[in-house]
């Protein structure tokens, strides 16, 4: 059974399938993603612990430890009014989106493809924080720490992750209170939340509440082991698994979605069909995409929206030939340094992340 969450939370997000799961996660079917900007019905749902209890918003605090040379408190009205208020899009994924489909199979939330989604988000920026905090030399990394619970150990923090401190100085790293024009949803880490663009879903932790700079490596809850982390050098099935030759995940893969026709379309075989979806990646901007109507066996280059916001996701689209019968449409998306999504073989490791294997799209060309 999914998750028991007050029928409230399964009425707000009618686009979603709820995992089989102690935590609350749920995910739309790619279809659901057209949109540009992900609606909140449609955005997908993660959690690694409990849903924590969340009081007025006017109540939070946010506070800022660690190497720094003043530590500081500061509420959301504080953050809104004494730094500047930024806006972004960006693409928000899990790196465990696409593990349902490595063979052989791994443990952990089985998403397919709807682990992600695009929004608008507004906040500040943690660099202008940090500096009012003054960093000491000693500044390495960050560590983002929230009041979610772990299911399994009472009073154990659910999640505890970091960031490399260039990172947490970048422009584009936000300390978000907004999604899409409107307060952030508690079911997306409102009041506060860390967006890390470019970097995986748990980089960008919910519910912040207080942001500590370390002088080393995070080694908060769900950073050491193998816990979102890939190996150094490729790592087959059955081999032994060394956690010392597994590295923290940064940018996220190259990837696409194809988001229209919907699986199970049908299309009169005599009018070009039209194809559409999205492609993004991490730090390397998408250089292209190209579609195929026949599983593969031929290509077409995809017409690709002019560059926006370097992290939110690009249309792509194209009219494909399609003959009688069975259709599966491909895409494969590209970036900047050559890299492309794979075909046929999702890259495989032990805790599942990262598979950015090309979508695939069934349908029926009448």
């Amino acid at each position: 059974m999914p998750h028991p969450a007050p029928d409230a939370v399964f009425a707000s997000k009618p686009r979603l399938r709820w995992l089989e799961d102690d935590a609350l996660n749920g995910e739309p079917d790619a279809a659901a993603l057209d949109p540009e900007l992900t609606p909140d019905e449609a955005f997908f749902v993660r959690n690694n612990g409990d849903m924590p209890a969340i009081g007025a918003p006017e109540a939070w605090r946010l506070e800022v430890t660690g190497e720094v040379r003043q530590p500081l408190s500061l509420s959301l009205t504080d953050l809104a009014r004494d730094f500047p208020v930024v806006d972004l899009s960006a693409v928000l994924e899990c790196a465990g989106n696409g593990r349902a489909f490595l063979s052989p199979p791994v443990s952990g939330a089985q998403w397919r493809d709807g682990a992600v989604g695009c929004a608008r988000w507004t906040g500040v920026r943690m660099r202008d924080v940090l500096q009012r905090a003054g960093l000491t030399e000693a500044a390495v990394y960050t560590a983002h720490h929230s009041p979610d619970r772990s299911l399994t150990a009472p009073g154990k923090p659910a999640l505890s992750r970091g960031i490399p401190i260039a990172k947490a100085l970048a422009p584009e790293t936000l300390l978000a209170f907004a999604m899409n024009g409107a307060p952030l949803p508690a079911l997306h880490g409102g009041p506060l939340r860390v967006v890390v663009p470019g970097y995986p879903g748990s980089a960008w932790q919910k519910w912040l509440d207080r942001l500590e700079i370390r002088d080393r490596e995070h080694d908060g809850e769900k950073m050491r082991g193998t816990d979102y982390r890939l190996p150094v050098t490729p790592l087959g099935p059955g081999e032994a698994v060394d956690p010392a030759g597994f590295a923290v995940i940064t940018d996220m893969p190259v990837k696409s979605l194809i988001t229209t026709p919907a699986a199970g379309f049908t299309h009169g075989s005599k009018a070009p069909l039209a194809v559409a979806g999205w492609a993004w990646s991490g730090a390397t901007p998408v250089a292209g995409v190209r579609v195929s109507a026949d599983g593969g066996a031929s290509w077409t280059e995809a017409n690709l929206a002019p560059t926006g916001e370097p992290f939110a996701w690009r249309r792509f689209s194209a009219a494909l030939t399609v003959t009688r019968g069975p259709v599966t449409l491909v895409a494969v998306a590209r970036d900047l340094a050559g890299r492309e999504q794979p075909l046929d073989t999702a890259p495989w490791n032990p805790r599942g992340y990262c598979n950015n294997l090309a979508h695939r799209v069934a349908g029926v060309a009448a």
